[in-house]
């Protein structure tokens, strides 16, 4: 078994917060980042699959096929977009780095799947101090 990791990038802003508290009560547990204006991060996405290596190519994965996938599925949708308001597979969702990650986990593994890898994990860095990995259900 082999694991290949690839880093992509993207901006993205985003709120924490509970429609049904007070902005009080969203302060109080969220912080700044219960803003009403929003705030951004400049994210960086580590995302590790594993495997066999195949015999003929040497390659787990083509990494330009893995770049694309990850591109496609998932940077293209969060690059320089607000997270609660434009991102599909984020609707109705608490916008909390660990729950971005969890879903951007559940967003490449079919796709990984498909070219017979299996998607071991996504680390995803909020800011330099703090970052989050899922390692699937």
């Amino acid at each position: 078994m082999i694991y290949i990791t690839r880093r992509e990038r993207f901006c993205s802003a985003h709120k924490l917060h509970r429609e049904e508290w007070s902005a009080e009560k969203n302060e109080a547990i969220f912080g700044y980042c219960s803003n009403p204006n929003w705030h951004g991060h400049n994210y960086e996405l580590y995302v590790t699959v594993k495997g066999e290596v195949d015999p003929v190519t040497g390659f787990l994965i083509d990494l330009k096929i893995m770049k694309n996938i990850i591109n496609t599925y998932v940077v293209d949708k969060l690059d320089h977009k607000n997270i609660n308001l434009d991102v599909d597979f984020m609707e109705g969702k608490m916008a909390s780095t660990e729950v971005i990650a969890m879903e951007i986990f559940h967003q490449l593994r079919p796709h990984f799947e498909a070219h017979h890898v299996i998607l071991h994990s996504v680390k995803l860095h909020e800011t330099e101090n703090n970052s989050v990995e899922y390692f699937g259900d």
